[in-house]
């Protein structure tokens, strides 16, 4: 965040920092949040959600996976991030060890430290793919392990064969499985997969910030097993009493498939034009297969990717993410672009790092 801070010190700065887009919501989402308004819906919700949101989340699940999801196994929460600490709060106690990948979201492990729990970190680097695998679990003494695919900040996803492979360990183990599928809705390549495919008994989390484009509406949702519902409502009602109300009735319209299909398209083609700029000038050892982030080995430029962001910020106004931000596992020398700008703005930051390089 202080680099952000810093980035809006320079008028003309290049923004490959933030993870949030910049298109606009499915255009039904202004307009339900407005006759909201309108209605004065104002009150609060119950702790779970709006069954009708939740009735539309199953139905996303049906449609995108063949899966089917009880709405009484759905919490809308404020955001992804609650959903991750309502997550923890079921299945982690005080000391007990959560598995992480690194390099991984930096927020899991605040997380765990705010529930009273030991992460422990999975060097999941460029020769396992970005992802966790059963045989890296062993030994370990888990109670949970939290994997997202795809995968912040590499953009990687879990393929189908490995996905089931840790479902059914973690299954067989006594191991809680929570899977992050926030970026989901921005798979370009293929088509996702979730844990739920595999096991009734898996936590999921996903939401709308991202392939929705809602970010400031604050909105996520947890899907957990039937054991757990009653207690997750517990959990919600104590944590955040219910989600943003106004934002619940206007999510009641972002299921607007064809232009979330237009939402990916654009994102895609942002990734392969980006992609091919950055390849010119960095490794990248993996192309993302979705969400909006390009993982960067900067190391023939020195061993400090940090330093190298703050003067490429410094010197020609481009902020970066450094890679130590999400790790130890060999992020001292990475960076993250994303690609949440047009494609001038991303072009004309690579030509400026070129030219510094």
């Amino acid at each position: 965040m202080a680099l952000v801070r810093e980035a809006q010190r320079y008028e003309d700065t290049i923004h490959f920092e933030v993870g949030q887009p910049d298109l606009p919501p499915p255009p039904g989402v202004r307009r339900a949040l407005k006759e909201a308004v309108d209605a004065g819906k104002f009150g609060y919700t119950e702790s779970k959600g709006l069954l009708s949101l939740r009735r539309k989340i199953a139905h996303h699940y049906r449609r995108e996976y063949g899966v089917e999801i009880s709405p009484e196994r759905i919490l809308i929460t404020p955001g992804t991030s609650v959903a991750f600490m309502v997550a923890y709060t079921l299945v982690l106690g005080v000391g007990e060890r959560l598995g992480i990948a690194d390099p991984s979201y930096p927020c899991y492990k605040n997380f765990a430290t705010m529930a009273g729990a030991e992460t422990v970190a999975i060097p999941a680097g460029v020769e396992a793919g970005f992802q966790i695998r059963p045989e890296m679990l062993e030994g370990r003494r888990l109670s949970a392990l939290h994997i997202a695919s795809p995968n912040n900040p590499t953009g990687t996803l879990y393929d189908q064969e490995n996905l089931e492979a840790l479902v059914r360990y973690c299954e067989a183990e006594g191991i809680a499985l929570l899977s992050d599928e926030l970026y989901h809705g921005l798979v370009y390549d293929t088509k996702p997969q979730t844990a739920l495919a595999f096991c009734d008994d898996v936590i999921v989390a996903g939401g709308f910030s991202k392939a929705f484009c809602m970010p400031g509406l604050r909105l996520g949702w947890l899907i957990v097993p039937e054991s757990l519902a009653d207690t997750a409502e517990n959990v919600a009602q104590n944590l955040y009493l219910s989600a943003p109300t106004l934002s619940q009735y206007a999510a009641l319209e972002a299921f607007d498939y064809d232009y979330l299909t237009q939402v990916r398209e654009t994102f895609k083609i942002r990734r392969d034009r980006l992609h091919d700029a950055l390849k010119e000038i960095f490794d990248i050892q993996a192309k993302p297969q979705g969400a909006f982030y390009i993982w960067c080995d900067a190391s023939q430029y020195g061993d400090d990717a940090f330093d190298l962001s703050r003067k490429l910020l410094q010197k020609v106004h481009v902020a970066v993410t450094p890679g130590i931000d999400f790790g130890r596992n060999a992020t001292q020398t990475a960076l993250r672009f994303s690609y949440t700008r047009d494609i001038d703005h991303l072009i004309e930051g690579v030509e400026r790092i070129v030219r510094y390089l």
